[in-house]
């Protein structure tokens, strides 16, 4: 079966007939998008993608201009992203899987429980406190699960070490499939704990380099190993209480959100809060802490991506936080431990 992104005869005859129509004010725009972001298309496919492109970024000037008027808590804007429809991007970009009633290869996993006598700080972010690396980006392959299994352990190695160390997310890619990973087509966070913890440990980056593809054969060096778990902690399913209480004394923790929408394509700035968020979790994140707004008083929490910089505000969200687990944001978070 062709990948979702070739273009069909049908929608090149299509596009062919609709390229007239072609808004020739946007040309030096989309010019300088490509050149920005290093685009080069075939003739035919770049009719496709141009359409794309164009319809993408009416969405995006039409909800900033209802920003503007105090519609919306945030903003949008285009992005290297831009040329791919929402069915293409959710099949590419969002590869979490919910774990489901499966065996955990070493045993049950600890709870974290909400505590009420645990009194949490106002504000924390790992970031400034050495605990995360830079943003990263997975490009056209659904490893959002191991971007953030390898935040989590990152943020646990330099709690353990005073030492930031990046991760190879590829090393999990290769070698986790027997625990049911699948690669650029999704995985679980679990599972990628899992795997670290039966296998003994993980390779860096440096030694173990992301190629934004799946099929190559397992080639963890033990003498490179960079950091390791013994267990893992899933925090109760739901509770943002609990969720913000892990953050606030554990470090960095993995969470999975519902980012199937186009205002999360495109999110810019602000505190996304969205309608079309719903809590079934099909995108892997890292929580790195949680703050108020100044402006207006809105909680939130400061979400790592791995979509690169060029989303988001320097590749993080602001999630608007105790609205009702938004974007199922505390659904499915959890983290390992030494």
């Amino acid at each position: 079966m062709p990948p979702i992104w070739v273009v069909t005869v049908a929608s090149l005859v299509f596009l062919r007939t609709f390229s007239v129509a072609q808004d020739q004010a946007l040309e030096e725009a989309w010019k300088g998008w490509k050149g920005l972001h290093a685009k080069e298309y075939l003739e035919e496919e770049e009719v496709f993608r141009r359409a794309v492109w164009e319809k993408n970024l009416r969405r995006i000037q039409l909800h900033n201009l209802e920003a503007s008027l105090g519609k919306h808590s945030y903003r949008l804007a285009m992005n290297h992203l831009g040329d791919l429809t929402e069915e293409e991007f959710n099949q590419m970009l969002n590869g979490f899987y919910p774990p489901g009633p499966v065996e955990h290869h070493g045993g049950n996993p600890s709870l974290f429980r909400e505590s009420a006598s645990l009194e949490n700080p106002k504000e924390v972010d790992w970031r400034k406190k050495g605990y995360v690396t830079p943003v990263k980006n997975q490009g056209h392959c659904g490893a959002c699960w191991a971007f953030s299994a390898t935040g989590a352990l990152e943020g646990l190695l330099f709690n353990k070490t005073g030492k930031l160390v990046s991760l190879s997310e590829q090393n999990l890619i290769d070698c986790s499939g027997k625990l049911g990973n699948h690669g650029c087509h999704g995985g679980y966070i679990t599972r990628a704990f899992e795997y670290v913890r039966e296998n003994g440990g993980i390779n860096s980056e440096d030694a173990y380099p992301y190629l934004e593809k799946e099929g190559f054969n397992c080639r963890y060096n033990p003498q490179e190993r960079a950091a390791n778990c013994t267990s893992q902690v899933e925090v109760q399913r739901g509770s943002e209480a609990a969720l913000e209480q892990a953050v606030a004394t554990t470090g960095p923790v993995s969470v999975a959100v519902d980012a199937h929408s186009f205002f999360f394509h495109f999110y810019k700035s602000g505190i996304f809060s969205s309608i079309f968020c719903s809590n079934v979790v099909n995108h892997a994140m890292l929580a790195v802490g949680y703050g108020t707004s100044q402006e207006d008083g809105k909680e939130y929490w400061i979400l790592k991506n791995s979509w690169s910089e060029n989303w988001g505000e320097q590749g993080y969200m602001r999630l608007v936080k105790g609205a009702g687990n938004h974007c199922g944001v505390a659904n499915q978070a959890s983290y390992p431990t030494v």
